[in-house]
């Protein structure tokens, strides 16, 4: 198909950036050519984020036109303070899990919270619609998409629709006046109100939004008063390394894998407690393996106990390619989903991915939620609340029992990548054709 149309994406996480943000606009770059649209990326030369993947560089195709543009964070200032202060620099992203806070931190995140709106990227927003401008009109852009958080991005995409009168798409990858993530920080009435003023001019002024779940759709329709499209995460079955097992070969060790992040809204201490149960009284050989990231208060709570402490297993971040000889070794995959108000429509981006490993999920979440409706519709596994510690145990005592079976599901097939992508094309045909 000739690519007669551009669009241009403006997002902060890019390869080698690392997360399930990245994974989601990466593949919308890959297959948006199929269906008429060519991207061109706006992200920043220097980003500040701690989870880097280098792997992911090899997806972007040389054909992409990926512009990079300065940015300025005050990251570097707080970086550069806190190392002098104490002779080691943290980073600010982990201030808000430590227990413990001095009045440098303290001071910190009130800044954070007060000082920066909506978030630490906003210095690059003006500075980018300037560039911008000239960009649009050299490289006939006919469309503009923009994915949040950073919820700044959407002010680009906002302040450039209104000097350019392109069409825009903005993208919610998490809600924001609503989102949990402000509930952590101490943040004035008058700060939380000047939120929502932004938040309700991107709904006015978009030309689309869109989510990823179910539930965020209609919490963000009742707050935007408009119709919200959705665009789930997926999974590319390209991915899967071609001489991937779908089903495990015989092993004496029964093993468990979590992969992500685990934070202070992703608590895994219950399904611990319940690994413990089911698995201590037995003679089975078990492992539990958390690839990526771990909260001091999880590791801590391992350690502190002889018998998880032998048997769970912290290997650390992993480029994304090698998160597949960890699903490899799994009999069952771990989802940890979020205990907050926002639980409901919380969908990672790797349980597409767990699902099409053919695994079993056990996971903690919201039953009701709209992950757990995805993995009961591909009968690929089981939701219990943070609470169900006894369930939990009982669960996992039956799949040893019986023996775990491999998930082979066609019902999942709408989650494809390349799917959503043509569902996002759409979209941007519908804008692009108001305008003609």
């Amino acid at each position: 198909m000739e690519i007669s149309k551009k669009v241009l994406i403006i997002t902060y996480y890019w390869p080698p950036s690392a997360g399930s943000g990245v994974q989601r606009w990466l593949k919308f770059a890959k297959f948006l050519p199929e269906y008429g649209w060519e991207p061109v990326i706006f992200t920043p030369e220097n980003p500040d984020f701690e989870l880097k993947d280098e792997t992911m560089l090899k997806e972007v195709s040389p054909n992409w036109e990926v512009i990079k543009f300065p940015i300025w964070e005050p990251y570097g200032v707080f970086r550069f303070l806190k190392k002098k202060k104490k002779g080691k620099a943290e980073d600010p992203s982990k201030l808000i899990e430590k227990r413990h806070k001095n009045w440098f931190d303290q001071t910190s995140i009130w800044l954070r919270a007060n000082a920066m709106i909506p978030d630490p990227r906003v210095f690059w927003v003006k500075p980018s619609v300037n560039y911008l401008l000239d960009i649009v009109e050299k490289n006939s852009i006919q469309a503009i998409i923009t994915t949040g958080p950073p919820h700044s991005m959407h002010l680009i995409g906002r302040d450039l629709k209104r000097k350019s009168g392109l069409p825009w798409i903005a993208d919610f990858r998490d809600p924001w006046s609503t989102w949990e993530f402000l509930d952590t920080l101490p943040m004035m009435k008058s700060i939380r109100r000047r939120h929502e003023r932004l938040e309700q001019s991107v709904f006015r002024e978009a030309d689309k939004v869109v989510t990823i779940s179910p539930t965020f759709q209609e919490e963000l329709a009742k707050i935007a008063h408009r119709e919200i499209d959705l665009i789930t995460n997926g999974f590319d079955s390209a991915d899967l390394p071609k001489d991937f097992q779908k089903k495990k070969s015989e092993s004496p060790v029964f093993e468990i894998v979590y992969t992500g992040i685990i934070d202070a809204i992703r608590n895994p201490i219950p399904f611990l407690n319940a690994f413990k149960q089911a698995f201590a009284p037995m003679e089975k050989t078990v492992k539990l393996t958390f690839v990526g990231r771990v909260s001091e208060k999880v590791s801590h709570f391992v350690k502190e106990d002889p018998w998880l402490a032998e048997r769970v297993d912290f290997p650390g971040y992993m480029p994304h390619e090698k998160v597949f000889t960890f699903y490899e070794k799994a009999d069952m995959l771990l989802l940890i989903l979020t205990n907050t108000k926002n639980a409901k429509g919380n969908i990672p981006g790797k349980l597409f991915e767990y699902i099409a490993t053919g695994r079993t999920i056990v996971a903690l979440g919201d039953p009701l939620g709209d992950a757990s409706k995805i993995i009961q519709e591909a009968g690929a596994g089981k939701v219990f609340s943070h609470e169900s510690v006894d369930e939990i145990q009982a669960y996992l005592e039956q799949q040893i029992m019986e023996g775990v079976k491999s998930m082979t599901s066609s019902s999942i097939d709408h989650f494809e990548r390349k799917y959503l992508s043509q569902k996002l094309a759409q979209l941007l045909d519908e804008n692009a054709n108001s305008l003609s």
